[in-house]
């Protein structure tokens, strides 16, 4: 069933010792009489593969006279009768069926149609056309053409012609050009060119886009994707994305839809039937194993929670099995994880805040709108914000000591006094340096009864060799202490020498070492227990060389590394480290890995985390606003909308009020 030289990766195989005639009249006696016996039915049909099911369609029809899926139609219900009879149709017929009722009457399931049009092969879509002409006996392209409009209708109708080059030899001259037409027809252009991005990306191979798209990044710092939703909108910028995502890795779209089709209340259930159904003699271990990597859980088990009964029971056995009994990391989940840390050594992202120095600064004009918000009876709330979250840190800092000399008073003083809660917390935080605002959360963490762990690995694990050391000068500074000697007396064991190690402030800043990160990728897998190779040293001695190497070794070097570990054991480091350690020891580890990779991915991760659900963790949102509004925080934004498909700023707006998110808007600096 697999293509010559492939190795078939479906769940769903051609049955041993099959005979058409006998399974049609099984299913014949499992519906007849009183009511059906749908387990028989579910259990036969979803154990047969499709050009088998077909067969026993005609088996049928020449045994009883009757059609099957007509039969099956009156006998079942709902869900699982719309699953059981798309399984019964052949590939091409099924795809031609999803879109027909995608464009049927009023309104348009446009996720349908891009869904299948972006995924499908060249000969897949020279099936469904055809398949479309003869169950319909309507031409496709003119129908779809009657029902969408604009650039999303003439990509649409580019992808139905099923003409994409299928050639693996790529030109590096192309590629380069390509790259820099992309780039010349959005981000440089004053409007876009939609037409080379419909041109390039419609007809180009699927192996030349992938290296088209690993030079935008280089060229442009950033990913194709984001310019695609900074430069196109609507269901053609959904299109265009789709697309994108099928040329990187086809199995990892499917895992992603699957995942938001059961994600949250509800399911959408056309979505889950759809695929299951077209990918299940396909890719669909693939796609198990990458939604397992991606989401931490498997897509049996999350098939298992959001469903019932007979429609349960049939797409667990179009599932295959359930990854998280294996306990394993997967190949493509492994090629997945490779190209990602490629993508993070070749990027050249420029990273930039949300906050700049306002210009024509007037620091003492400052301190007197400040000093007129606080005078009198109440606070105007709004200038102060206003004030705070528009002016640079060194500005503030400015601003202060015009506070000072012209009216004699403390600013964080009158700013304490004059404001309250979150608010307060957010004001106060801004006017700090930031190494003072660092060290002030370091302090908390370590004081008083208990420890938050949390926010010491937050720190210490994303901040580099100049930050550490002012953190380290504002600590002593503030508490007469040294922040080593707190963070030594407060932690124990591996996770204490991680963070004093950290607190040293001695990262390597130099490029990679090739030979050097090959012998630290062994050290890795060996301390990891994934290396086939045993070693001499102790267990102690390899956590101390481990430990060792995630701390001191510069960012260039550690991607490296981590590269060499995939290509070493299959595995991907972040996975590993979440399966193979635990408690603050991994959650460290881990942190010091996703910061390595993307860390405005990483904070985009922890302020998403902070909002969703019951109830808002503003500590941790106050934290990171503040402390990344003149850092990174643009690129925090443009990940967070990667991650989640909605914006900081509206996530924001939507779980904070008052005073505090007008605040909070003002330093996220827009919406996306």
């Amino acid at each position: 069933m697999a293509p010559k030289g492939k190795v078939y990766r479906g769940s769903v195989k051609d049955f041993p010792g099959f005979d058409a005639s006998q399974d049609a009249e099984a299913l014949y006696n499992a519906m007849k009489g009183f009511g059906s016996d749908k387990e028989a039915i579910l259990d036969l049909i979803t154990s047969r593969s499709n050009k088998q099911r077909v067969e026993i369609c005609q088996a049928y029809k020449s045994l009883y006279g009757k059609d099957l899926i007509a039969d099956l139609k009156y006998e079942l219900t709902g869900k699982f009768e719309r699953l059981i009879v798309s399984l019964m149709r052949p590939p091409a017929y099924s795809d031609a069926k999803e879109i027909k009722d995608a464009i049927a009457g009023i309104g348009t399931d446009e996720k349908c149609l891009i869904e299948i049009l972006a995924s499908r092969t060249n000969q897949e879509i020279h099936d469904l056309v055809a398949a479309y002409k003869d169950a319909y006996e309507r031409d496709l392209e003119a129908d779809i053409v009657g029902d969408t409009s604009g650039h999303f209708k003439k990509m649409l109708v580019v992808l139905l012609q099923g003409t994409r080059e299928e050639d693996d030899v790529v030109s590096e001259d192309l590629v380069e050009q390509d790259a820099k037409d992309l780039l010349e027809a959005g981000e440089l252009k004053w409007g876009t060119d939609e037409a080379q991005f419909i041109y390039i990306l419609g007809r180009r191979s699927k192996q030349h886009l992938r290296l088209v798209f690993d030079e935008y990044l280089k060229i442009s710092g950033k990913p194709i994707e984001r310019s695609i939703r900074g430069e196109l909108s609507g269901d053609f910028e959904k299109l265009m994305l789709a697309v994108v995502k099928c040329v990187r890795s086809t199995a990892e779209y499917f895992a992603e839809r699957l995942y938001k089709a059961m994600k949250g209340l509800g399911t959408r259930d056309n979505t889950l039937i759809r695929i299951m159904v077209s990918r299940s003699e396909i890719d669909m271990l693939d796609i198990r194993e990458v939604f397992r990597t991606k989401y931490e859980k498997s897509l049996y088990n999350m098939i298992k929670e959001d469903t019932s009964g007979e429609y349960k029971k049939a797409l667990l056995k179009l599932c295959g099995g359930d990854d998280d009994a294996a306990g394993e990391f997967f190949p493509e989940a492994a090629q997945v994880a490779y190209r990602m840390w490629e993508l993070s050594a070749v990027a050249k992202v420029e990273l930039r805040g949300t906050v700049q120095p306002a210009g024509g600064f007037n620091d003492d004009g400052d301190a007197q709108v400040l000093r007129k918000a606080m005078k009198g009876l109440g606070t105007d709330e709004g200038a102060i914000i206003d004030v705070v979250t528009q002016r640079s840190n060194a500005q503030r800092q400015q601003i202060l000591k015009a506070y000072k000399a012209h009216y004699g008073r403390d600013l964080m003083a009158d700013l304490k006094s004059e404001l309250s809660g979150s608010l307060a917390k957010l004001i106060l935080g801004l006017m700090l340096t930031p190494a003072q605002y660092d060290a002030k959360q370091l302090r908390k963490a370590v004081e008083g009864a208990g420890t938050d762990e949390s926010v010491l690995i937050e720190i210490m694990a994303t901040r580099n060799n100049q930050e550490i050391a002012a953190i380290n000068e504002a600590y002593q500074e503030a508490y007469h202490k040294r922040l080593e000697d707190d963070l030594s007396s407060d932690t124990s064991g591996h996770f204490k020498r991680i963070l004093v190690s950290l607190a040293l402030g001695n990262r390597d800043e130099g490029p990679e070492n090739l030979t050097q990160a090959h012998e630290d990728a062994k050290v890795v897998a060996e301390t990891l227990k994934l290396a086939d190779v045993s070693s001499n040293d102790s267990s102690d001695s390899l956590e101390t060389r481990f430990l060792s190497i995630l701390c001191t070794r510069s960012y260039p070097h550690l991607r490296r590394v981590f590269q060499e570990f995939i290509k070493m054991t299959n595995h991907d480091v972040e996975h590993a480290i979440r399966k193979r350690m635990s408690g603050d020891v991994r959650d460290a580890f881990l942190a010091i890995v996703r910061s390595v990779k993307n860390k405005p991915a990483f904070f985009a991760d922890k302020l998403y985390k902070s909002m969703k659900g019951a109830g808002t963790d503003e500590r941790t949102l106050t934290r990171i606003m503040i402390s990344r509004s003149e850092i990174d925080l643009l690129n925090i934004r443009g990940e967070f909308i990667d991650l989640f498909d909605k914006s900081l700023h509206h996530m924001i707006e939507k779980d904070t009020s008052g005073d505090y998110r007008k605040a909070l808007l003002a330093l996220c600096g827009g919406e996306d």
